[in-house]
């Protein structure tokens, strides 16, 4: 059984429809890239995953439990982790304010957090607001760890940051994948995802139009569905 079956999934902003039909699944322990050109419905996927959308038709399931009448809150207890688009750090929180703010029982505790990111450690009395824009990124993903999450869903990894510190954020991913952590990730950056992920799902005008392997993501499909 998956961890995550999403089927039919329809999702509206008001009289707006955004999704038409999103299809994806997720094993435990897997990595799933979810692609697409910008606009696609991808963040909204997201959203509605997560229940932050609750404006949603079709069928979302977590470990085999329909959560799509859960508040989102809820659906954070049952194990889902964000790191959000956009990083959404408590600006005026330290950064191990920012850690203890979501922390939950678990594996996942201050020190192994910033064992994964080193430079966290060393700013934890830094308020996020001073971190440079990757240090953030970092702090958005280890908060997420901090909840302790069965699902850890990644929107725009790396984007807009540097090519080092993207290097950091993608090692520290496949540390999490080699480690039993199930993801699903958005980004860009196609070839360290093809290094990464088991299974890619591309959207296209808010609704599925391709699944497979990266090994199977052709020049002609890549051209297709994500170049500009």
């Amino acid at each position: 059984m998956s961890l995550l079956e999403v089927s039919r999934l329809e999702a509206f902003y008001g009289a707006s429809q955004a999704l038409f039909g999103v299809d994806l699944a997720l094993g435990q322990g897997e990595l799933v890239a979810l692609m697409g050109r910008n606009g696609m419905g991808k963040t909204t996927t997201v959203r509605a995953i997560t229940r932050m959308l609750r404006t949603t038709r079709g069928a979302i399931r977590f470990d085999g439990r329909d959560i799509a009448g859960l508040p989102s809150f809820r659906a954070a207890r049952l194990g889902i982790g964000l790191a959000p688009e956009g990083r959404r750090c408590f600006a005026g929180l330290t950064v191990a304010e920012n850690l203890l703010a979501s922390a939950r029982p678990g594996p996942w505790s201050v020190e192994t957090a910033t064992a994964l990111f080193p430079r966290l450690g060393e700013r934890m009395g830094q308020t996020a607001a001073t971190l440079s824009g990757g240090e953030q990124q970092m702090l958005a993903i280890a908060r997420a760890l901090m909840t302790n999450p069965r699902l850890l869903i990644l929107d725009e990894a790396t984007e807009g940051l540097a090519p080092v510190v993207r290097q950091e954020i993608w090692a520290a991913i496949a540390r999490l994948k080699q480690g039993g952590q199930s993801i699903l990730v958005i980004d860009k950056a196609f070839s360290e995802l093809r290094a990464v992920a088991d299974r890619c799902v591309i959207l296209a005008r808010g609704q599925s139009v391709w699944t497979g392997t990266p090994a199977d993501l052709s020049r002609e499909i890549e051209t297709e569905f994500l170049g500009v």
